[in-house]
């Protein structure tokens, strides 16, 4: 019987900035504008819903304001149990990316993962962090110690990669070794320098590891930081590597697509990396 899964991904223009009202303000701002996105997904029989990265904050990494540390919270906290009531509402599984504080000086770029039925599952947190002109985020987040879980929810096992993450072909690997037959990467990306790579990495993630992949960007321009176009763009991308599903470029949009698991059997019966992988010839990845 096939495993068809409807699965949705937000790509999200900024509510409210800086001067327009506190940070507390502005994170009610972008939250107030992605719930009605969120119940549309829930009405239309979305199963699994991602948002983007950060996605009730702007994208404060082209400054160094350490202001912005404020704008972080506990996961589960606030937010994620918020969110928790419209999973149980709809019977949504829901990827929630959020600037997550452990403790004072512990601050994170993570991903929550809430099961259809409310429960929290646990979290991925962010292992890449860049440190590069325009995206300074070594200086609000510590990188992830979490490793690359796996989630068995409702409806899929499901992994996290995040942005800048997704320059990496270790962890996409690890994911799928782990189990994760959607690998979803909640991301704030511009136009420019690494645009050519939005529509080659991640295709190259899911046919190297025969896996789904749910790519998100979020869309406009921030003021003040002008750190260039926000492209949006998001898709869905198949085990054969094959996009099937984009949003816009430059709208608010709810991506909405249906899909069938069995192709990853199907895919990987085909095509058997996994089987005939050489880890014992790999030392060199792990050497410092």
């Amino acid at each position: 019987m096939p495993r068809k899964v409807k699965s949705g991904l937000i790509q999200m223009s900024l509510a409210k900035t800086e001067g327009e009202g506190t940070i507390q303000e502005i994170k009610d701002a972008m939250l107030k504008k992605h719930i009605p996105f969120i119940e549309k997904a829930g009405e239309q029989g979305v199963q699994i819903l991602c948002l983007q990265e950060i996605f009730n904050t702007p994208y404060f990494c082209p400054g160094q304001d350490k202001a912005w540390y404020d704008s972080a919270e506990s996961v589960p906290g606030p937010t994620t149990d918020l969110m928790a009531e419209y999973a149980k509402k709809y019977k949504m599984v829901m990827i929630v990316p959020v600037y997550e504080k452990e403790q004072a000086g512990f601050l994170y770029n993570t991903a929550a993962v809430i099961d259809a039925d409310g429960t929290y599952l646990g979290k991925y947190r962010k292992n890449h962090i860049p440190h590069t002109t325009g995206f300074w985020e070594k200086f609000f987040f510590k990188p992830g110690n979490l490793g690359y879980p796996v989630f068995q929810t409702a409806y899929a096992k499901i992994g996290v990669y995040i942005c800048y993450d997704r320059h990496f072909p270790d962890g996409a690997r690890v994911l799928g070794l782990n189990g994760a037959e959607i690998v979803y990467n909640p991301s704030a990306t511009v136009a420019g320098l690494s645009q050519y790579l939005w529509k080659l990495e991640q295709p190259a993630h899911a046919a190297a590891n025969g896996y789904f992949m749910g790519c998100i960007n979020r869309v406009g321009e921030e003021k003040p930081w002008n750190l260039g176009r926000f492209y949006g763009s998001s898709y869905f991308v198949d085990p054969r590597g094959q996009i099937f599903a984009q949003a816009s470029e430059d709208k608010d949009e709810l991506l909405v697509s249906e899909f069938d698991l069995d192709m990853i059997e199907e895919v990987r019966n085909t095509w058997q990396f996994f089987r005939d992988r050489r880890p014992e010839t790999y030392g060199k990845l792990t050497e410092l």
